[in-house]
């Protein structure tokens, strides 16, 4: 991997970790439940941006997803299968 990726990845990194933080003291000190969800778009736009940049063609790897699947396991925790709400993704899950 060539520095710059690994920089922008970083940054990346640095940003939801920010959003993070932004979110969980909204979620403790008020409920402004519009700017959490304004928090927690960016922070889904950041996430798939750091998994794109994770899963690119020069860098693809068993540990390049393993990364996706320890930042994935971070950030989004689990959800059993019956919190999903779309019937897609619960077939999804169900082949699995």
């Amino acid at each position: 991997m060539k520095k710059i990726e690994l920089y922008s990845i970083l940054d990346l990194m640095d940003e939801i970790k920010k959003l993070d933080a932004l979110i969980l003291l909204h979620n403790n000190v008020a409920q402004e439940d519009f700017m959490i969800s304004q928090y927690e778009a960016k922070k889904v736009k950041l996430v798939a941006e750091l998994i794109d940049a994770l899963a690119a063609p020069k860098i693809q790897s068993a540990q390049s997803f393993s990364l996706i699947q320890k930042i994935l396991g971070k950030f989004y925790p689990q959800l059993n299968e019956r919190d999903l709400e779309d019937e897609s993704f619960k077939e999804i899950v169900a082949s699995i």
